[in-house]
């Protein structure tokens, strides 16, 4: 196997086709990340033929020219393969002659599941007995991959460090994500899996008039202002507008439907807004914003059931809520995002999370430290 750089449109025409194809493996991530340069690499097999691929992202120690390499729920490579070091042996000579003292990836490999009934059970022998501090590690899972367990096991034979994130939050994307099944199920099937006061609210929402459109670049400011009204009520740092701008035309250029934006009215005032993308039969929830104002009109569940139309009509085979914290505990600050997305009737799933493998061990071990001190 080997690894080398490929053209945009080789890699374009190689990763649409890939079950565990992400759009922060796209070329167009690497444009919305302005700050770090990138590489679109290609494994090739003995036959010429290509096998993987995978977007690097590279960022410079100040001072040195050495660059910390950071893959995004990468590499796209065969994850089911008996023998991983062959995929990776390449890519850590490719990456030695980029100058990395250090490789960060976040496989995008599930290692267990818990569905919704099974959640909820869960939560209420939590509230009945006054149970404190309890996470899905507590909880036997429904599923559990024993390929994502063999991974690990090969990763950690290999010399790579798995980085535990505070909360189940890895330190740049969440191992713990919600997810919608939709393959095989009607819009009728998938609605009658919301919580009967989910399925409520959405009626509700429709009743009193709110009514949810997909917006353009030039309704991007009123979903912004928006979000900044969200960050100070919840208390979150919001990044630019440029940020956002950037990343909705290079979406939008690269695929029409790689990315929409939503918007939910009442008499044309904008109560919520929201940002989902789509690629490899898959749909992300990717930001949201809502109004402090008639909260009891409902928009969020209005525009998430319009998000998951959409999805459903674009083929997606999964309506992605993004992450979740890993308490099961009513007490903890970020309870309230898993309630309202449990509310949809889908599935809790963790990822293997965060990989480092530190190519230059003590210069690794000394960024390792500065960081820990930010």
């Amino acid at each position: 196997m080997q690894v080398e750089v490929v053209s945009r449109e080789d890699y374009l025409s190689f990763i649409e086709k890939q079950p565990l194809g992400n759009f922060m493996q796209y070329p167009s991530w690497a444009e919305v990340k302005t700050e770090w340069k990138s590489d679109l690499l290609g494994w090739f097999d003995t036959e010429g033929q290509m096998a993987g691929c995978a977007l690097v992202l590279y960022r410079k120690l100040p001072g040195l020219n050495k660059y910390l390499a950071y893959l995004p729920r990468g590499p796209v490579i065969n994850w089911e393969s008996k023998n991983i070091g062959e995929w990776f042996a390449p890519l850590f000579e490719f990456l030695r002659r980029r100058n990395v003292f250090s490789i960060k990836m976040e496989p995008p490999v599930v290692r267990a599941k818990w569905k919704t009934p099974t959640i909820k059970s869960y939560l209420k022998e939590v509230r009945d007995h006054g149970l404190k501090g309890k996470t899905f590690r507590d909880l036997g899972p429904d599923e559990v991959d024993a390929r994502a367990e063999y991974v690990q096991q090969e990763l950690t034979a290999m010399g790579w460090k798995k980085k535990e994130g505070e909360g189940g939050f890895s330190a740049i994307q969440p191992q713990y994500v919600f997810r919608l099944p939709l393959q095989g199920r009607t819009l009728d099937e998938i609605f009658a899996g919301f919580h009967s006061n989910w399925r409520r609210n959405v009626r509700k929402s429709e009743k009193q008039g709110v009514e949810v459109t997909e917006g353009g670049l030039e309704e991007l400011p009123e979903f912004y202002d928006l979000l900044k009204v969200t960050a100070e009520r919840d208390k979150f740092a919001v990044r630019s507008y440029s940020y956002f701008e950037t990343m909705y035309k290079a979406l939008k250029k690269e695929d029409p439907n790689r990315i929409r934006l939503y918007l939910a009215r009442y008499e044309n005032q904008l109560l919520a807004s929201t940002l989902a993308i789509h690629s490899n039969g898959h749909t992300w929830y990717l930001y949201g914003a809502s109004s402090n104002e008639m909260r009891e009109k409902m928009p969020n569940h209005a525009i998430q059931w319009r998000m998951i139309q959409d999805a459903h009509e674009l083929g997606a085979h999964t309506y992605d809520f993004r992450g979740i914290s890993d308490a099961l505990d009513e007490s903890e600050p970020l309870y309230g995002l898993l309630r309202f997305k449990l509310g949809f009737g889908g599935e809790a799933c963790e990822l293997i999370g965060e990989w480092d493998y530190p190519l230059q061990p003590i210069l690794h071990w000394a960024f390792d430290m500065y960081m820990k001190k930010r």
